[in-house]
């Protein structure tokens, strides 16, 4: 995909990616096979007629594309540039045997765009059944609440999403920078949401204002389904995370992307600005977090991960970017101290490691090299190593059953031990991809559907 140079790039926040033209929307689309059995949609979370939306692209019918999309694919502009296709639907195309496979997302951003760049009477809009007269409360705004929050309104029912943030997007919009998913990109698939009935409130924390069964009992919802996310930092609990410089990925990206806290003055919202930032993890938050702080203007950024390149769980595509962004990476390094002067960053500790047997995982275990211990100069340390579930679970829904984890527990449609609640999505799973998250919402939508027809 064309893409802007990285001397461009990271200059700004602008998306890095430009997408397809016509011409290399139709050229890709005719590597397409058209197989009679495609394994490509069962790769895909939400199944998607891959086949299909290929087709009408091939036919020069891009509003077709994207009303064979969204039957069962609820934000392709979000999904066609975030979601690990190569390792869903691409993985599963019959071309990835033997060389590339079809580039299915970038197929799914090039038809998504097409329908946004028309006004909003003329965008494809989900078709939805005769009002049910029934009431469903979606908490969260996130992937999931919005997948679950699309389809319910879909099928006839009165949905109300409550938002404890002031902007509804949940991860999309505090989490993931603009330069890989513009806002602009996400309100307008929110807006669609509105078009089709889906009413969203802002501000609104339940376990504050309201439980989930206050929400049944007092406010006259029929069923609700908990879409919150797992936001909760990690933090290692080595010497020197409270000194000044130091930032979860979640507080550092949120000033960012949600608070815009690169434009401050002209934003309420600061940032610190470091002028060595050292990221400790490897996954998608990571490169994120790296790639911030160079346009935030850090004259280096390197990541420090315990583990080789090859193991890092971020995208392929993600760490090709943040190389020729300029980040560095530090591999097979494990951070073991923070340490400081005057209450501030100067620096972090590192220990060497080399890879042992394979882990519970699957992948190769760090073991440290003795002795091995080095010290890496930096004023500011961005901690991104995971999330967990936050304690307000337990205030908003105290009687749902969670595991030793905090995490909710589900059956396979994402049913609680609660009659008429159901979760799904990072709540539920852990942190897991967007388009995830929203196929459990999906699933969770259908089963809640199901359940408030079986109630007469």
């Amino acid at each position: 995909m064309p893409e802007r140079a990285p001397l461009e790039r990271i200059a700004d926040f602008a998306e890095v990616n430009l997408g397809y033209s016509d011409q290399d929307a139709l050229a890709e689309a005719e590597r397409c096979l058209q197989c009679r059995d495609p394994k490509c949609s069962e790769g895909c979370p939400v199944g998607v007629d891959i086949k299909s939306f290929i087709a009408r692209i091939l036919e020069g019918d891009a509003a077709g594309s994207i009303e064979v999309i969204k039957e069962r694919g609820p934000l392709p502009a979000v999904c066609g540039r975030v979601c690990p296709q190569e390792e869903q639907c691409e993985a599963s195309c019959v071309l990835a045997r033997t060389g590339e496979p079809v580039a299915i997302g970038r197929l799914e951003r090039y038809v998504a765009d097409h329908d946004l760049a028309g006004a909003l009477e003329h965008r494809c809009r989900p078709a939805a059944d005769e009002p049910t007269g029934r009431r469903v409360a979606v908490i969260g705004s996130g992937p999931a609440g919005l997948a679950c929050a699309g389809e319910l309104a879909c099928r006839g029912h009165e949905v109300t999403v409550f938002e404890s943030l002031h902007v509804p997007g949940g991860v999309l919009v505090y989490g993931i920078p603009e330069f890989r998913l513009p806002k602009e990109i996400v309100a307008s698939e929110i807006e669609m949401l509105h078009q089709i009935g889906v009413k969203i409130v802002t501000d609104a924390v339940i376990g504050s204002i309201h439980t989930v069964q206050e929400l049944l009992d007092e406010e006259g919802f029929d069923a609700a389904f908990i879409g919150i996310g797992a936001g909760l930092p990690v933090f290692l609990g080595i010497p020197g995370e409270n000194l000044n410089g130091v930032y979860s990925s979640n507080e550092f990206l949120t000033r960012v992307n949600l608070m815009r806290a690169h434009e401050f003055p002209k934003s309420d919202t600061p940032v610190w600005r470091g002028r060595k930032v050292a990221v400790l993890g490897g996954g998608n938050v990571a490169m994120d977090a790296a790639r911030t702080a160079l346009r935030l203007g850090a004259e280096e950024a390197f990541l420090i991960y315990r583990r080789t390149e090859d193991e890092m769980p971020a995208r392929r595509e993600e760490l090709r970017h943040a190389r020729a962004e300029g980040v560095d990476f530090r591999m097979l390094c494990a951070p073991s101290e923070i340490v400081g002067r005057d209450g501030f960053v100067t620096g972090i500790v590192v220990t060497r490691m080399e890879l042992g047997e394979p882990d519970s995982s699957g992948r190769r275990a760090p073991v440290c090299v003795v002795g091995s211990e080095f010290e890496i100069e930096c004023d500011t340390v961005i901690v991104a190593i995971g999330t967990r579930p936050n304690a307000t679970l337990g205030k908003a829904a105290p009687a749902v059953g969670l595991d030793r984890r905090g995490y909710v527990v589900t059956d396979d449609d994402g049913a609680t031990d609660l009659p008429g609640v159901y979760a799904g999505g990072d709540i539920v799973t852990g942190s897991a991809t967007v388009i995830l998250a929203m196929g459990a919402g999906k699933r969770a939508a259908r089963s809640i559907d199901g359940w408030l027809a079986s109630r007469g």
